[in-house]
């Protein structure tokens, strides 16, 4: 089995590129919403409590992540020790759950290709999963017009671009690049390209 992790600058278009690989046959792995699930388990949503207080929790007592986002991807100092917290604490757990799903994929069925989807791939080492690494490049300007399309502002945009490695970084870590920055068509030619290198 082969493992294709997926890197881009926000609002770039990796799900499409997932999405048109999960259509090819490949299985993804969504690292956003292992995430989620991390959220959930009790020793994190104590140490979040005892970190930030009721504030970052809703009314069903789960942890609103939308409020920790206020907190952690504010660009100041504060706001990137809050984020390393943030990462120190469910970096290892996510991780962790990754790896598992991954054994588990390579045990109980017969997946080729297994997509890994995680915005902060390089900064959590998760890279060194994955046999390819697809960078899906789009210049700053469409993306942020995407992002807005999206409901966010340009200071969201720019928050969560300056948490996550730069883009030269991902970019020099590629194995493989995707320009996503012209049609549909065009993209999906690329992605299936990929996808018959990888036989």
């Amino acid at each position: 089995m082969k493992i294709v992790g997926i890197l881009g600058g926000v609002a770039s278009g990796k799900s499409l590129v997932a999405e048109q690989l999960r259509h090819f046959g490949a299985k993804v792995l969504d690292a956003d919403k292992v995430g989620h699930q991390v959220l959930l388990e009790p020793e994190v949503i104590q140490a979040v409590r005892e970190r930030w207080g009721d504030v970052v929790f809703g009314e069903d007592g789960q942890i609103n992540r939308s409020q920790v986002a206020k907190i952690v991807f504010t660009q100041t100092a504060d706001g990137r020790e809050q984020l390393s917290f943030l990462e120190q604490l469910t970096h290892p757990r996510i991780g962790k759950k990754l790896r598992e799903e991954i054994d588990r994929t390579l045990q109980e069925d017969d997946t080729r290709v297994l997509i890994l989807d995680a915005p902060v791939m390089l900064k959590a080492g998760w890279d060194r999963l994955c046999d390819y690494i697809v960078f899906v490049d789009v210049p700053h300007d469409i993306r942020l017009n995407r992002a807005k399309t999206r409901g966010w502002r340009d200071e969201d945009f720019a928050a969560r671009e300056a948490a996550q490695e730069s883009l030269d970084a991902k970019r020099a870590a590629a194995t493989n690049i995707i320009d996503n920055s012209g049609s549909i068509e065009s993209t999906l030619r690329q992605v299936e390209s990929f996808w018959q290198s990888l036989d």
